[in-house]
Order: structure tokens, then C-alpha cells, then sequence
């Protein structure tokens, strides 16, 4: 089967309204890449914000190829009422180079103190106390390009504490559970509802020398409520929608009285709802994580003690 690539043009406000309708068509994800910008040319990781962002789906070139563009088209035209929209660009993207597609758009990225985000098929030089993620997305996104994700990293640098036990809930690529168990934590759960990505994360820790610390299957929040399982610490990069859902199921009985957790996939103006949210499910928001000169943001959160 052939493919094809929808791709958009978009400035950081639009992006993720953007992402969450390609969403609705697109086989196995979003991906949003930076633009213009090289990463792995700023050793200190303090690359400038990116002021376009390429957001990308693909969609099988059937005969129900027709009626999904247009939907789409029309879906943009009433957007565009409140807010610019570009035209979508589209590619035909043959069977063999279905998973290829994407992997000239992909290069190093530095990130935080000692991050080090490569692709494993390219070998560059590394510092020697660099923590190195090397990784191939395939089809179930998440190359470490995408700002929610970078300031997951980020995040993660600050709070992983040697020992820990933490979840990646909707963990696609595995990228954040490696990065996890690679900044000292002794056992990570990447859990995902699609298939494909829990196949894609085995990939990507046995390439990482991580696959004894981390477990990677197919499950949902609902799962880990029913179990009573708990962790100290949780990093959920998804959608402010989906997040806000979940805190309707409970999301904040599976951190342990003290633990932690960090919330991505969100904008600014996303942020108190998620919040509020947060707050409903025995959560407490005390800081944010902001792009620099962007709007994509991280919460982290707390579950208080018991008393």
C-alpha cells in the first residue's frame, strides 16, 4: 500500500490545534519537527526557538483517500476563521519508503545539561559524560524533535532521582522511558495503548542497552487504576484533552503519597484548565516549564503526603 504524507507549515500557536485535527486521519500519529534549526550545532543545548514547525501525518492513498483530504481542507477552512491556516502539502510516500520518509528531517539534538538525542543510524561524536538516547522512531513518532517532548527531557534531568520507579503513559517511541532508566531510575513501565509503539519501544531499549529495567506493553491508565499500582514518578506527554480525561479516571491514585509527575502536550493557554484538572484528581501543580519564546509548556505536580 501506498501512502500519503499531509504536511503543514505552522507557526508555534498553531501547531498544536494543527497536530490534534491531522490527528483524527493520520496512521499512527503526528510528528511536529523545528524548522530551520540545527540543534546538534549548539553544544551548550541553547539553540534558539524555532519559528515554524512542520506538523505531519500520513494517510493510505485509497479510496478513502479523497474524502479525508477534504474533510481535512474543510476542517482548516474553519479554523482559518479564527486563525491563519496554511494549505496542506501532499506526497505520495511508496510502501518500501514508508518508514524512511521522515528520517531526512531527523538530526542530533542536544538538550539540558548532558542530553544527547541521536539517531541510530547516525554516528557523531559524543561528549564523554553526554547521556546518549539513540534512537529510530519508525512509526510511532516521538524523535525527540518535538518541543512537549524536549521539555519532558528536560524535566526528567531535574527530577529523576537514582532508585525510582516511574511510568511512561503513552510512551511511543520509548524515548522518555530510556531517558529515565539512562538518568538513574531503577524500573520504568512504557505503557501504549497502540501496539505498534510498544513494538517500536522494545526496539528502541534493547538498542539502548536498557531492556532489563524497562518493561514496554500494551495498557491504559484504566489498567494501572484497577491494579492499585503506584509510582514515584509519572511523565504523561499526550494531549491537554486526553490528560484532562484521565484526571476523570483517576490519574492521580497512581502516584504514591509524595511522588511526583510531569504533564506535556500542552500550550499556554491549556494550562490552568489542566491545572484545575490536576487539582480534581489529589494532584498539586507547582511549576511550569515553558519553551523559550514559545508556547508549548510542562506542569509538574505533586501528590502530597498523607497526614
Amino acid at each position: 500500500m501506498d501512502w500519503i504524507e499531509i504536511a503543514l507549515s505552522v507557526d508555534g500557536e498553531a501547531a498544536e490545534a494543527v497536530a490534534e485535527l491531522l490527528n483524527r486521519y493520520g496512521h499512527q500519529g503526528v510528528s511536529i519537527e523545528q524548522e530551520g534549526i540545527m540543534p546538534e550545532l549548539y553544544d551548550d543545548g541553547d539553540a534558539p526557538p524555532p519559528e515554524r514547525l512542520t506538523v505531519r501525518a500520513y494517510i493510505p492513498a485509497d479510496e478513502r483517500a479523497e474524502e479525508a483530504k477534504l474533510k481535512l481542507e474543510v476542517a482548516l477552512g474553519h479554523m482559518s476563521l479564527m486563525y491563519p491556516m496554511p494549505h496542506p502539502t501532499y506526497t505520495i510516500v511508496h510502501e518500501q519508503d514508508w518508514a524512511e520518509a521522515w528520517k531526512a528531517h531527523y538530526h542530533p539534538v542536544r538538550l539540558g545539561r548532558r542530553l544527547f538525542i541521536r539517531p541510530r543510524w547516525i554516528e557523531v561524536e559524543t561528549q564523554p559524560d553526554d547521556i546518549v538516547i539513540a534512537l529510530d522512531p519508525g512509526m510511532a513518532f516521538g524523535t525527540g524533535t518535538h518541543p512537549t517532548t524536549q521539555l519532558c527531557m528536560q524535566a526528567l534531568e531535574d527530577l529523576v532521582q537514582p532508585g525510582i520507579k516511574a511510568l511512561d503513559l503513552g510512551c511511543g517511541s520509548g524515548i522518555l522511558a530510556i531517558t529515565a532508566v539512562k538518568l538513574g531510575a531503577a524500573h520504568v513501565l512504557a505503557l501504549d495503548i497502540d501496539p505498534v509503539a510498544v513494538k517500536v519501544t522494545q526496539e528502541n531499549i534493547e538498542q539502548n542497552g536498557v531492556a532489563e529495567p524497562i518493561t514496554a506493553q500494551e495498557g491504559s491508565l484504566e489498567s494501572l487504576v484497577t491494579s492499585a499500582r503506584r509510582f514515584d514518578l509519572i511523565v504523561v506527554n499526550i494531549l491537554a484533552r486526553i490528560i484532562i480525561a484521565m484526571c476523570g479516571e483517576h490519574l492521580g491514585d497512581i502516584v504514591r503519597p509524595g511522588g511526583l509527575a510531569i504533564f506535556s502536550g500542552l500550550t499556554l493557554d491549556q494550562a490552568d484548565d489542566v491545572e484545575v484538572a490536576l487539582r480534581s484528581t489529589g494532584l498539586e501543580p507547582y511549576h511550569r516549564r515553558q519553551q523559550a519564546d514559545g508556547d508549548w509548556v510542562v506542569i509538574e505536580a505533586r501528590r502530597p503526603h498523607v497526614t
